[in-house]
């Protein structure tokens, strides 16, 4: 067999013991929050029907979608298709020469058998193997939609031929399969839902530093209420979960569409809501003459830009901040209702008390303006250079796009795989978290083993993470993999141990060696 070079495909990560420890205590750091919460874990497929995909995240997010190749007999239904396809050559020739006898049929004579001429050249080159299969039905399928005849007409069906190649894909986020899982479960769920999910999703992007095709979403949502109490409470556990990682200074900011909405109506720009959010939100990286310029090059006239600098260069703290926009957005009852909406989350946390975040209202944070109805969230660290580390907002009808109209909601994500970089940065993790083991048994022959493998058994009884190192090897190798593993503790056993029942029990740390009983040692576990 040759030998292959070992590798992943691109965009994709091994994750080492020691960092699955690390990001299994920030996940189970955010889930324990999110159960404090009310909130149920719920997973759905790797691989969700292709037609529940796409559609839902735009052109461009349907480029990134991974498609899974179908499987089992694919390659005879293939064949049976291109069987198929021959003989709708031959009726495609048969119309043409019918359409020759008729006067005037020149042109649809013409057209058929150019049509039954590229179908045959396909199909010859897919025989001689110039084309995959895939390729073959693609150029087929082109040549379908851009005829001007129906499938009945020419005996060719598109759809069914792209779905002998994919009918399936990976999931693409954690959103659209909640969607689908609601409308598809509406009788066994309670309303409000309140659901977390931490699972991966892929992406066929480009990958580069901090971009994957495979990663982790750690999301939470509830359906089904309108209540500002949902988003107070978001506020709530990023604040709690974030604090409990160890991050000491980090803002959440807050803004509404409504009063972005508002913005854009004082204005008489309704239409031009999204050029007008996509500057003032680089406000901070090129400054209000940055701004102003983006905003004249897309139509905005400087009596339009005087009216919102007020609203694009607020100050003050949130209650001031909102007492501006309400003076500015006096003539939208669209952003007067946003800033009420504000104002009430305000109110609910204000009678809290955050333990570590800054909470910011911020009228530049749009976040898919297209995607959000009303509040939106952001969440930036402030301790190291980086990106957001969360992010949400409100939604009108998520599950309107498989039929369930109505149903309201409003979500929050965790940036995992940000979060792990911060710590990592700032040296968060505890101590534990680079160890998987507590304590190892060391022994110098088959008799200490014998004698320490029922000893192990009951430390792990009592909830110690104990190991015994199998007989035969030198004591320095024994303890070289202790250290190697971050093992904190070592008991060595030899025949004076096995004699007297005293365990030598070593401190790997400080090299501190300490003779002590099995029930000294499970007394003391709680300091292993």
């Amino acid at each position: 067999m040759a030998s292959i070079k070992p590798s992943v495909p691109k965009g994709t990560r091994d994750f080492s013991p020691t960092e699955m420890v690390r990001r299994n205590y920030i996940f189970d750091t955010i889930k324990s929050v999110f159960r404090k919460y009310g909130y149920q874990q719920i997973e759905t497929p790797t691989m969700e029907n292709l037609s529940t995909l796409t559609g839902k995240y735009g052109d461009e997010g349907d480029k990134l979608i991974f498609k899974v190749l179908e499987s089992g007999d694919y390659l005879s239904k293939i064949k049976q298709e291109f069987d198929t396809i021959e003989t709708v050559i031959n009726q495609a020739i048969s119309r043409a020469h019918a359409a020759a006898n008729v006067p005037g049929g020149e042109n649809e004579s013409y057209f058929f058998i150019g049509l039954a001429n590229k179908y045959q050249k396909i199909r010859e080159e897919w025989l001689s193997g110039k084309l995959t299969a895939d390729q073959a039905l693609f150029g087929i399928d082109q040549r379908h939609l851009k005829s001007k005849f129906t499938p009945i007409e020419i005996g060719l069906n598109s759809i069914s031929l792209s779905s002998f190649i994919s009918e399936k894909a990976l999931r693409y986020d954690l959103t659209v399969p909640f969607a689908r899982y609601v409308v598809q479960h509406q009788n066994e769920i309670t309303f409000p839902f309140k659901r977390f999910q931490v699972q991966p999703v892929w992406r066929a992007d480009r990958p580069q530093k901090g971009r994957y095709r495979e990663f982790y979403q750690c999301d939470a949502d509830v359906v089904g209420s309108d209540s500002l109490l949902n988003e107070a409470e978001f506020v709530l556990i990023y604040d709690e979960a974030l604090s409990a990682l160890g991050l000491k200074d980090f803002t959440i900011k807050i803004n509404n569409r409504k009063i972005l909405s508002g913005i854009a109506e004082i204005i008489d720009k309704a239409d031009n809501i999204v050029d007008l959010t996509v500057a003032i939100d680089k406000l901070d990286k090129i400054g209000l003459d940055g701004v102003t310029k983006q905003l004249m090059e897309r139509g905005f006239s400087a009596d339009d830009i005087e009216k919102i600098k007020p609203v694009i260069l607020l100050e003050g703290n949130n209650e001031q901040k909102l007492e501006s926009l309400r003076l500015a957005l006096i003539n939208s009852d669209t952003g007067l209702k946003g800033c009420d909406e504000i104002e009430t989350v305000l109110s609910y946390i204000a009678s809290c008390q955050l333990t570590t975040a800054n909470l910011e209202l911020d009228i530049t944070l749009a976040r898919g303006l297209n995607y959000y109805t009303g509040a939106i969230f952001e969440v930036k660290t402030n301790e190291v250079a980086m990106g957001s580390i969360g992010g949400g907002g409100r939604y009108d009808d998520l599950t309107g796009m498989f039929g369930l109209k109505g149903l309201t909601g409003v979500g929050i994500s965790f940036g995992a795989d940000r979060i792990y970089d911060v710590m990592e940065e700032l040296n968060l993790f505890p101590a534990e978290t680079s160890q998987t083991t507590q304590l190892l048994i060391c022994c110098f022959d088959q008799e200490g083993e014998k004698f320490g493998f029922p000893i192990i058994q009951e430390l792990r009884k009592q909830g110690v993470s104990a190991e015994l190192y199998p007989a035969g090897a030198k004591l320095k190798k024994q303890l070289d993999y202790a250290n190697g593993k971050n093992i904190p503790y070592v008991i060595i056993i030899g025949s004076e141990e096995i004699e007297s029942g005293l365990l030598t029990l070593k401190n790997m740390e400080t090299g501190v060696q300490e003779k002590r009983t099995v029930e000294q040692i499970i007394a003391a576990k709680g300091k292993l």
